[in-house]
C-alpha cells in the first residue's frame, strides 16, 4: 500500500497522544514504528503530558523531540491556564508543521485542538457525526480491538507500512546491569520468584488485597518467592500482602526506577498484576502473566497473546474477569498461574538440549 499522506520525506510530524499512563504510551509503539518506517528522515515530536518525557527518550530510535501538552479545555489532564494554551498555539503555528497525527483517542475532545495547530495536514480518529477535520485522512474512531490495533488501523488506513502489535521495552546496558545487582542484592534467583503488582491508578480496577494475597500464600507454598512492586503510594498495599506471606515475600514497591523494574520483570518466573500499565510492560517483556480485570475494556486492554508459536507461546497472557468469576477469582487466577508455570517448566529440557 502507497501512502496517502502528502508530505515530504523529511516531514516535520507532530504526533498528539497526552495520555498519563504507561500503558497509553506503551500501546502507542507499533503505530510510532509504521511511522518511521515510512518516514526515516522525518523529524518526529511528541505531545505529551509533563511528566512523560521518559517515553520520548527510551524511544528515541522513534521520536525525535518532546513538548508538553499544555491542557485545552475538554481535555482532564495537563490543564494548567488559557494563557498558556493560548501562548503554546502561538507558539506551535510558528513551527509550520507538515503533520499532526492525532493517537489520542476518538478525537471527540481533541480534534478541535488539533485544528488550531496550524499545520498544513493533520490526520487521526474522529467519531461520525462530529468534528472531522479532514475527511480525507480522519478514520471513524473503530469500536473493536486491542488498543494497539486500533492505532495500527489508523496507520493502515493512511497508507503507511504494516506493523504487528506487539509492544517493545528497550533498555540500556545501565539499567541492565542495575537490575541485575538489584537481584543479586536480595539474593533473587533467574525463574525463581513470582512478582505480584495488586496496585493501579484507579481504584475500581484494583482486584482485592484478599485475592492477592490468597494467591501469593497458594504460590509461596509451591516454593516461590513472592516479590510485591508498585509505586511509593501503593506501600500501603503492598505491605499488607507481605505481612500475610511472611519471610518469603519481598517488598520492592517504590524501590525501583522503571528500567529496574522492568529486569526484575524479565527474571521472573511469572507476573500477576491488575490491568494497569505494568501488564503491558509485562508484554513488551514477553513475561508471562495473568492479569485481573475488574472494571475495564477486556478486549481493549488486554495484552497481546502471540497469534503462533506453541504451548507456552500460544498463551503467554492469561486474563481473568473478576466480574465474571466472582468469589471464585482467586481459584481462577491461580488456574491459570499453574498452568503457565507448569508449560514453562516443560519447556526446561527443550533449553537444555539445544544448549
Amino acid at each position: 500500500m502507497t501512502c496517502r499522506l502528502p508530505i515530504p520525506l523529511t516531514a516535520h510530524i507532530l504526533v498528539v497522544r497526552s495520555l498519563p499512563g504507561l500503558g497509553d504510551l506503551l500501546c502507542a509503539v507499533p503505530a510510532l514504528r509504521s511511522l518511521r518506517s515510512a518516514y526515516p528522515f522525518a523529524k518526529i515530536t511528541w505531545l505529551g503530558l509533563p511528566g512523560t518525557e521518559w517515553f520520548s527518550q527510551r524511544f528515541n530510535h522513534l521520536i525525535d523531540h518532546w513538548l508538553p501538552f499544555p491542557g485545552f479545555p475538554g481535555i482532564p489532564e495537563g490543564w494548567q491556564s488559557p494563557q498558556k494554551t493560548v501562548e503554546f498555539l502561538g507558539q506551535i503555528q510558528c513551527q509550520h508543521y507538515d503533520l499532526v497525527l492525532q493517537l489520542h483517542g476518538n478525537g471527540s475532545s481533541i480534534n478541535s485542538f488539533l485544528a488550531l495547530l496550524g499545520a498544513r495536514q493533520q490526520a487521526g480518529f474522529y467519531l461520525p457525526g462530529q468534528f472531522c477535520p479532514d475527511p480525507r485522512y480522519f478514520l471513524p474512531y473503530p469500536q473493536q480491538g486491542s488498543e494497539a490495533d486500533r492505532l495500527l488501523r489508523l496507520t493502515e488506513f493512511l497508507g503507511l507500512p504494516e506493523q504487528r502489535p506487539e509492544l517493545e521495552f528497550p533498555l540500556s546496558e545501565d539499567e541492565y546491569e542495575a537490575g541485575l545487582q538489584l537481584l543479586k542484592s536480595h539474593d533473587l534467583s533467574s525463574g525463581q520468584y513470582i512478582c505480584l503488582h495488586p496496585g493501579a491508578n484507579s481504584a475500581d480496577r484494583r482486584w482485592s488485597i484478599d485475592g492477592f494475597t490468597q494467591v501469593a500464600q497458594s504460590l509461596a507454598n509451591q516454593g516461590y518467592r513472592i516479590v510485591l512492586t508498585g509505586t511509593y503510594a501503593e506501600r500501603g498495599l503492598t505491605a499488607q500482602i507481605c505481612a500475610a506471606v511472611g519471610a518469603v515475600s519481598l517488598d520492592l514497591a517504590g524501590c525501583t526506577a522503571l528500567g529496574e523494574l522492568a529486569v526484575l520483570l524479565q527474571q521472573a518466573a511469572l507476573l500477576i498484576c491488575n490491568d494497569t500499565g505494568i501488564s503491558h510492560l509485562g508484554a513488551a517483556l514477553k513475561v508471562p502473566s495473568v492479569v485481573v480485570f475488574s472494571n475495564s475494556e477486556v478486549e481493549r486492554w488486554a495484552p497481546s497473546n502471540s497469534a503462533s508459536g506453541k504451548g507456552l507461546e500460544q498463551g503467554r497472557h492469561r486474563i481473568v474477569d473478576s466480574r465474571q468469576t466472582g468469589a471464585a477469582t482467586a481459584w481462577a487466577v491461580l488456574a491459570q498461574a499453574r498452568s503457565l508455570l507448569n508449560a514453562q517448566s516443560q519447556l526446561l529440557p527443550e533449553v537444555c538440549y539445544a544448549r
